[in-house]
């Protein structure tokens, strides 16, 4: 089966990526950007992002664990066009494995894991590689462990020559399969590793593009044999460096149990943590965006680097709050919790309070600004002075101009000497919202009891 064509040349079909999450754990922050790499580039071709989960290992997967991979992907606004769970695959690649059977591009082996591990010791010894010596592959060998009723695993029978491809990330790469050991497909109990259904799944659902890691460099060129070896053509590959951490350290060392669950939970804005993790490691400034649909429109493989993109947790959280301080009132208002009393004004109070987040759930807090109570801070008689100089409403955002002019011709107060302690009576704190915004939505009743000591 031909692959689809890479978006933009000739005869182009569509643009078909997959991610496939294995469900033995909550997805972490190298995850979800794979994930995410993978959307914003279906979505800028207008192609397919499909959900493929790889739960053939039955011992360590579980339905909660699946059931959060797609929790995490929704928050993160990753929808998918179809999906598929490879435990009910199984009958698709035993087809490809007896196939490679059938064409001698597998092999049994019967050594134990004890005997690979003294093979590798030796090797290691010696400084050689530790590549497998295709013992297996002798015929008075085979016949020997047969008879000593051995159970055999089946490794695939690499060329031994160099596979080369073009990388949208890394350019042109070549692999010497000599430099490899032929990879187990299958263990001795019959059941199958990653390897042979990835690349049958691959094939079976037209993947056009193959996204992920780095770390799945070396592995690609094995798997190119096996697409060859299956009769299909492979489909392109993008080998994105993410792994590192501020350090340099491994990100799966450092943040491995950094899960998307735990920025959910600690109240991080879905748009902040999916413009982190997409603009991360390349030439992009990492800037707040409005809607996925951005992030897809600016996405190019060109842009991303070949050095490690570093995930620093509190550049993300800065980032959270740029988002938030652009984000429009239609955006959040679901999420926000105004009660009855201003939810008329709730967009006017929502670009009032958004230049002050850091996350969604501050607003909670300075909506208290508004509503109460607030327990004033009194510094000396200014703000008694200012009281009576309170003019009537309506109010607006001139109206604290006016204000502040006056008290300050009454009391010759100015600069902080003036704003510092009509803040802290009208507010109880240091920092905050703008006054000439606040002033208006706080209203005269409470802004009178307020300097006068009053909570309100």
């Amino acid at each position: 089966m031909a692959r689809a064509r890479a978006a933009g040349e000739s005869g182009m079909t569509t643009t078909r990526v997959r991610f496939a999450p294995s469900p033995t754990g909550l997805l972490h922050v190298g995850n979800a950007r794979t994930a995410l790499l993978n959307w914003l580039f279906a979505k800028k071709h207008g192609g397919q992002f499909l959900l493929r989960i790889d739960d053939t290992d039955a011992a360590r997967s579980t339905k909660e664990f699946e059931t959060a991979i797609y929790r995490d992907l929704e928050w993160l606004g990753l929808s998918w066009d179809a999906s598929d769970r490879q435990a009910g695959r199984l009958a698709k690649y035993s087809a490809a494995f007896y196939r490679l059977q059938a064409s001698g591009h597998v092999y049994p082996c019967y050594e134990t894991e004890a005997e690979l591990e003294r093979q590798r010791s030796l090797l290691a010894a010696r400084k050689l590689p530790p590549i497998y010596n295709r013992a297996a592959l002798d015929p008075a060998t085979r016949q020997k462990w047969e008879a000593e009723g051995r159970d055999p695993h089946w490794r695939f029978k690499l060329s031994r020559s160099k596979v080369r491809w073009t990388d949208l990330v890394r350019g042109t790469v070549e692999i010497d399969t000599a430099t490899m050991s032929d990879p187990v497909l299958v263990r001795a109990d019959g059941a199958f590793l990653y390897t042979l259904p990835s690349v049958a799944d691959d094939i079976d659902m037209a993947i056009s593009h193959v996204v992920r890691g780095e770390d799945h460099v070396t592995n690609t060129a094995a798997q190119i044999e096996i697409f060859r070896a299956l009769g299909a053509e492979p489909p392109g590959f993008a080998h994105c460096s993410w792994r590192g951490g501020a350090g340099g350290e491994a990100l799966s060392k450092r943040l491995g149990s950094l899960s998307l669950a735990q920025l959910r939970d600690d109240g991080l804005e879905p748009l902040a943590v999916a413009a982190y993790l997409a603009k991360i490691g390349t030439s992009d400034a990492v800037e707040p965006r409005q809607t996925l649909g951005e992030l897809a429109g600016e996405f190019d493989f060109g842009k991303i680097g070949r050095a490690p993109a570093h995930f620093v947790p509190e550049e993300l959280d800065l980032l959270n709050a740029k988002t938030l301080h652009i984000l429009p009132y239609a955006a959040v208002k679901d999420r926000l919790r105004f009660h009855d009393e201003v939810i008329g004004q709730g967009e006017e109070i929502w670009n009032v309070l958004r230049p002050n987040l850091t996350r969604l759930s501050d607003a909670g807090d300075l909506l208290k600004l508004i509503t109460g109570p607030v327990t004033p801070l009194i510094e000396g008689d200014l703000a008694a002075r200012a009281a009576a100089l309170l003019p009537p409403e309506p109010w607006d955002e001139a109206s604290w101009g006016a204000w502040t002019k006056a008290v300050s011709a009454q009391t010759g107060a100015k600069g902080k000497a003036l704003f510092h302690p009509l803040r802290l009576a009208l507010t109880g704190a240091e920092h905050g919202p703008e006054l000439k915004k606040l002033l208006p939505l706080i209203g005269r009743a409470r802004t009178l009891a307020r300097l006068e000591g009053k909570s309100a």
